[in-house]
């Protein structure tokens, strides 16, 4: 017999079976034309550190799907690897070279940070695969790529040549958001904003020649009064009247539409909109005929003439009705420049100094510059006012410093014809985004067909492949590069010079004789070669076997931030590359949220470290939870606890102790240190793990099975293999294998369709409250019995082997651990015909939905019966009744329930020590009973001499009052119109019938009440 612990040990199973899977080369792949292809590649985490619990769910989810193909019998490819996230990479390498070494990249030199960079890759990069591979991740590791590898950098070169080949890529002069620190442009997609304390300056403009009647200056306000000096206008509405009545109308509605706490404000809004009317419309009025009249201000400290220009974006309704134009610092006032045709004016150096158009100013910090010209402006006489204001200021999310909107030249790609055919692969149904509502998200983004800016001016990623050269002429670079169609050019007539593209090779500075070429500094956003992710990995340009056999590839497991950055992208480029979609459907994942519904991010420390979940819980039960929460409706809120490493008490996390360094337990006193210290003091405490409750159920799921397993292992000496005979199936073997084919066709169909909690939850269903609490218990007297045992053992190994099989994807580690000790017991199983076992669980065949093994009339009985069985389970602990106490119960049902019920009446006796005595709709309720009411069927059991009375008196009254109480509440809520008349109907029909189940709830207890109150006191003893 099996001598086996009591406890799953999580730790033993990870260590012995990932190498053993590795060993055989499971999770390997070659295309194989007798078999179907299923392939995903892997949304490769930057290489910037440890992964985090979004990237557990959204390999976890990867891994059940690929783990389910390889046993269906498909060729299973998962493609491994990493990105190298140029600017948050370069950021953080860095940030430590300043902080540990004091130097900065220019000290370093660009050969020099990009050797350190890959240096950091290395390792971090070392460690995030290891992270995968501790996840049970069945990646095919020989297959690993890196967005810098030569196999994807030869893909972007291709890409970039191709696109530039065709006039798809330009060089233009844009707006774009400017990270001073790191000097580079970043991507929408890496700002965030946060409100901070500032002001609104208001200052004066004088006007230059003012005629009578008219004003002779012109109030603006700014909240960056260091952009005036790159100012190239004074904007004024073009109709303001018009504009102030259109306000005045929208006000007036909203307010007598608006319920009464909102209208103070409104009336507030809408009184300062009429004193505007009267007090400013008139300066508007006349600033509006100047503009047009083409009238001038003198912009102060800088003395440079700018015109008055009427145009939309001065909003009549904000401000002083005016508003300054900075095309070059500001996006809605780029806008404005295009429209009036304005001189755009970058006062900004890289560095975030100012430039020589600053005037005096050069030289100085934006910070610097600010308090200067605002002191400046004071001694003229010119600031009109200053308020406090909050802020809504931009930052980088990569240096956390603010964003400068700057005018700088930038590479892009034209999206009109490629935004049409990556919307053209999702209406033609050729891409399927899954749940189907992110597909107007997708859809929306692409319409608006703006360019899309891929330089980036880093020393981190792809170089891009342009030379410049501004002396040769065509003839000559015709010469140069003739015979070679890998080398390609373009005028760039803005500034005056030869675009040379070249496809595999670098060129030579003299590779035009008598000429000098010189190379483009900026780089690709790491977007561009990520795009390429689902070819470039199999082997792009080149016509591999393994691009026609796995392209395109199966599915995208990926989270809703970046359909447009990334899904949007590869659609459009497999497109074009590879003339076919990268995938033929794309599933969006929900996203994991703290208790207080935010993201988790290790600058907030509110993240869950998936490595502290598998220390404490095991890889199993990280990948059940996290598969258990994957709904399709709504993201997975999860609590979140410090778990204390000297009692091990979980200390729940807030808002308010999630960022301290040090915090001290509630239970045993004693200090521990967090993810935020710093001081030596506090780094010498033994530090908090930072986990999850949602994980300890599926670490107690996970030691259930293992304990049935344990039984059924432990009860299979003597196991002989064969068929089982219908005629040797007693009825609860019926039952439990056509719950099993159910249950097959259940998980099957869940997980072709992405529902993964469906799946987790509809297995777990079955493995606990059917195969473990019912099943398992059912069979323990027949293992007791010669002549029954070995049909018995039959059913146990048969339903435990595709029970394993059908978690397996989800549960990896234990489905093995079982599976080579089922082998080990009974190395040959099946009730249809004995067959051998898989040497491995992961090559074992899928199971199949056997429809000649349903029986939906016996399923429903047990069902039923389950049902009966928990309730009176229920009343036995309720009432305190010990568990050897025989009890009996009687129940009113109708006639076909009871024809359901009566041939169940043996097991109610073995698995609830209770008697049935009586079933029908005329049953009447015992003198002295305790019930419980079911859909169809009230329950009663016989208490007399098994109770105390007057102690169950007293909880009835106890009962009766908390239902009085809450009708009261109830009752109270639905008097209330204001709720009445503005919830949703469906909200109050629920609170309806939840009145009326409360009542229904205390009529029952009142008249369980009445009838013990009345028994004679001889019967109360």
């Amino acid at each position: 017999m099996l001598d086996l612990p009591k406890q799953y040990d999580h730790q033993s199973a990870q260590k012995r079976w990932y190498p053993f899977w590795e060993s055989r080369g499971y999770f390997h792949s070659e295309p194989d034309p007798a078999k179907r292809p299923f392939t995903i590649v892997i949304p490769p985490p930057n290489v910037t550190g440890a992964l985090h619990l979004g990237h557990a769910l959204n390999n976890t989810l990867q891994d059940i799907l690929i783990r389910q193909k390889r046993m269906q019998g498909f060729e299973a490819l998962w493609v491994p690897g990493t990105d190298h996230a140029g600017i948050a990479t370069q950021a953080v390498v860095e940030r430590r070279l300043l902080e540990e070494e004091g130097k900065t990249r220019h000290d370093l030199g660009r050969e020099g940070l990009v050797g350190r960079i890959w240096a950091w890759k290395n390792q971090y990069e070392a460690r995030i695969l290891a992270q995968l591979k501790q996840m049970g991740c069945s990646c095919d590791w020989a297959r690993t790529r890196f967005t810098l590898d030569p196999v994807c950098a030869r893909a972007v070169r291709h890409t970039f040549f191709r696109l530039f080949q065709q006039r798809l890529i330009y060089r233009g002069k844009r707006l774009v958001n400017w990270d001073t620190m790191l000097q580079t442009a970043v991507a929408d997609d890496e700002v965030f904003h946060e409100t901070v304390p500032g002001h609104f300056w208001y200052f004066y403009y004088p006007v230059i020649d003012p005629r009578p009647g008219e004003p002779d200056r012109v109030m603006i306000a700014t909240t960056r009064p260091e952009t005036m000096l790159g100012d190239t206008a004074v904007a004024v509405h073009p109709d303001p009247a018009r504009a102030l009545e259109r306000i005045e109308r929208e006000l007036e509605k909203k307010l007598a539409e608006a319920p009464e706490r909102e209208k103070a404000d409104l009336a507030a809004e809408l009184d300062e909109v009429r004193r505007r009317r009267v007090e400013l419309l008139p300066e508007l009025l006349t600033l509006r005929d100047m503009a047009h009249d083409g009238r001038r201000v003198m912009l102060p400290l800088v003395d440079r003439p700018i015109p008055l220009v009427a145009d939309e974006w001065a909003k009549p309704e904000m401000g002083t009705g005016c508003v300054k134009i900075t095309p070059a610092h500001d996006p809605n006032d780029y806008e404005v420049g295009l429209r009036q045709g304005l001189p755009m004016i970058n006062i900004l150096n890289p560095d975030g100094t100012l430039n020589e158009f600053a005037g005096r100013y050069r030289g100085q910090a934006v910070l610097e510059a600010r308090q200067n010209v605002v002191a400046d402006l004071e001694k003229l006489g010119l600031v009109a006012k200053i308020e406090d204001r909050q802020i809504d200021l931009a930052h980088s999310d990569r240096s956390k410093t603010p964003i400068e909107p700057l005018l700088t030249d930038q590479w892009f790609v034209r999206m009109e014809r490629l935004s049409q055919m990556a919307m053209d692969a999702v209406t033609s149904g050729r891409v399927k985004i899954l749940p189907q509502r992110y597909t107007k998200g997708y859809l929306d983004w692409l319409s608006e067909k703006r360019d899309w800016p891929i330089s980036r001016q880093l020393w981190w990623g792809h170089q891009i492949p342009i030379w410049y050269c501004k002396t040769a002429t065509e003839d000559e670079l015709k010469a140069a590069f003739r015979g070679r169609s890998d080398v390609v050019w373009q005028w760039d007539g803005d500034h005056r010079q030869w675009l040379i593209c070249a496809e595999e090779e670098d060129l030579a500075p003299d590779a035009v004789p008598g000429h000098e070429l010189r190379r483009e500094n900026d780089v690709l956003d790491t977007w561009f070669s990520s795009a390429l992710w689902p070819h470039s990995t199999l082997g792009w340009p080149d016509a591999t076997p393994e691009l026609g056999y796995y392209y395109p590839t199966s599915v995208l497991v990926t989270s809703r931030d970046i359909i447009t950055l990334w899904v949007a992208r590869m659609v459009l480029t497999g497109l074009f590359n590879c003339g076919d979609v990268p995938f033929r459907e794309v599933f969006i994942h929900p996203k994991i949220l703290d208790a207080y519904g935010e993201t988790m991010s290790k600058s907030k420390g509110n993240g869950v470290d998936p490595l502290d979940v598998i220390e404490k819980f095991g890889a199993d039960s990280l990948r059940f939870g996290l598969a258990y929460l994957t709904t399709e409706t709504q993201d997975i809120r999860m609590p979140v606890a410090f778990e204390c490493p000297h009692c091990q008490a979980l200390i729940e996390q807030t808002k308010e102790n999630r960022t301290r360094p040090r915090i001290r337990c509630v239970h045993c006193q004693k200090d521990f240190s967090t993810q935020w210290a710093q001081k030596q003091a506090d780094r010498a405490l033994p530090r908090a793990a930072v986990v999850s409750e949602r994980f300890e159920s599926a670490r107690n799921f996970c030691n259930k099975l293992w304990n049935a397993a344990r039984f059924t292992l432990m009860n299979l000496e003597g196991y002989t293999p064969g068929a089982v005979a219908e005629e040797e199936l007693r009825v609860e073997d019926r039952w439990v294998l056509s719950r099993l084919a159910t249950v097959t066709g259940q998980v099957t169909e869940a997980l072709a369709a992405y529902q993964y909690a469906d799946a987790a939850r509809t297995l777990y269903g079955f493995a606990w409250d059917e195969f473990c609490s019912f099943y398992v218990e059912m069979v323990k007297g027949r293992l007791q019995d010669p002549a029954a045992r070995p049909v018995a053992q039959r059913l146990l190994a048969h339903v435990l082997d595709t029970l394993l099989r059908l978690l397996h994807p989800m549960i990896p580690f234990l489905t093995e651990e079982v599976w080579q000790l089922l082998g080990q017991a009974a190395p040959e199983r099946g009730i249809d015909a004995a067959r051998p076992a898989a040497a491995s669980i992961m090559i074992a065949p899928w199971p199949e939905a056997d429809p000649a093994r349903r029986d939906p009339e016996i399923e429903e009985r047990f069902a039923r019966f389950q049902e009966v069985l928990r309730a009176v389970r229920e009343i036995r602990s309720r009432q305190n009744v010990p568990p050897r106490q025989s009890i009996e119960f009687a129940a009113r049902c109708d006639a076909a329930t009871r024809a359901l019920l009566v041939p169940m009446e043996p097991y109610f006796a073995s698995m609830a020590g209770a008697r049935p005595t009586a079933w029908g709709p005329e049953v009447e309720a015992p003198a002295i009973s305790a019930n419980a009411t079911l859909p169809g069927i009230e329950i009663f059991v016989d208490l007399a001499g098994l109770i105390d009375l007057d102690a169950e008196i007293a909880r009835k009254k106890d009962e009766l009052a908390r239902l009085d109480a809450r009708i009261a509440t109830q009752r109270k809520k639905l008097a209330n119109e204001n709720f009445v008349q503005r919830a949703p109907a469906a909200v109050v029909q629920k609170e309806r019938d939840t009145l009326r189940d409360l009542e229904g709830q205390r009529d029952a207890t009142a008249a369980v009440l009445d009838r013990l109150a009345s028994l004679p006191q001889g019967k109360r003893s």
